[in-house]
């Protein structure tokens, strides 16, 4: 039997909600319906951010349903004109990568990612293929098309500068737009600083970026939190070759001059076990031990727990 065969491939669906304190809110509807056919393995949600990550493990049959399911859902029950958060977005459910653990699944990732996206157009939905299934190399980057926001997308659709991949030539009137893409796992990962004003944060996440210079593969933006400290939100595209204390330590040279210092780290979602080789014990974890929080441990536990089914 293949590798492909016995690892699942995974669904990170980023939703434009945050969590919901008091049970009344759309979140735990939407995560239902989202894990209708497929394991949910990990949520994460921040109210700052306004932002709520999914990750799904599953065959690809059940994996595309359940990604059609939940979509169906956002659509239903998220209205961005009401949104509030710091994240940028231009989709209700705002980004729906499909995740390859192992290289070998790259193929059938690539081929659900793309049959996901023409099913998300079918309802409705514009669809902007990105990172290696991008059309061109500026349409690899998510920046590329929430510049501006939703409003400015609506606006360059119109205009004709942007066309999507799949669905209508417009947004949807309340639940945006979604971009899609086939990858291998990456990190997400936070980093809370003291110390820092807003703009100081902003031009600290430019230098660390790769696009201003800084670290390869590494996404940066600067988030003002409730508590008057800055946290750089980072996304780390290859978090074997370049593990997060390698992050940590590009923060930290860039922090020091400016008189700021790390807090706390935080993981967004699942990592490999890879990215945390090495990390410094002297940076609390918000959320609890990471080693609880990898890939290959939840999807160990998850055929743990799908054993006794299938040998019986």
């Amino acid at each position: 039997m293949s590798r492909d065969s016995v690892t699942p491939l995974l669904a990170v669906p980023n939703l434009s909600v945050g969590p919901d304190p008091d049970g009344r809110g759309p979140l735990a509807a939407l995560t239902a319906a989202f894990a209708n056919d497929a394991a949910l393995l990990d949520s994460h949600s921040d109210a700052t951010h306004g932002r709520t990550v999914l990750t799904l493990a599953g065959p690809p049959q059940g994996l595309g349903a359940s990604l059609l399911a939940g979509a169906e859902a956002a659509i239903d029950s998220l209205d961005l004109s009401a949104h509030a958060g710091a994240h940028p977005n231009i989709g209700a459910l705002d980004v729906a990568p499909i995740v390859y653990p192992d290289p070998g699944q790259a193929a059938s990732a690539e081929w659900l990612a793309r049959k996901a996206a023409a099913a998300l157009g079918e309802l409705g939905l514009p669809v902007f293929l990105y990172g290696a299934l991008a059309r061109s190399a500026p349409r690899a980057e998510r920046h590329y098309f929430r510049r501006g926001g939703l409003t400015a997308l609506g606006q360059r659709m119109r205009s004709g500068e942007l066309e999507a991949d799949f669905g209508p030539a417009q947004p949807h009137p309340s639940a945006g737009a979604v971009m899609v893409t086939a990858r291998p796992p990456l990190a997400a990962f936070n980093v809370e600083l003291e110390g820092l004003d807003d703009q100081q944060g902003k031009a600290l996440a430019a230098e660390l970026r790769e696009s201003g210079g800084g670290l390869e593969g590494v996404r940066a933006i600067a988030i003002r939190l409730p508590s008057g400290r800055e946290q750089i939100s980072t996304n780390v595209h290859d978090p074997a070759a370049l593990p997060l204390a390698a992050v940590v330590a590009a923060i930290r040279d860039l922090a020091e001059p400016r008189g700021a210092v790390a807090l706390a780290a935080e993981l967004v979602g699942l990592v490999p076990e890879a990215g945390l080789a090495g990390f410094p014990g002297d940076l609390p974890w918000r959320g609890g031990d990471p080693a609880e929080r990898t890939i290959e441990g939840r999807l160990a536990e998850l055929a743990r727990q799908r054993g006794p089914a299938a040998d019986g």
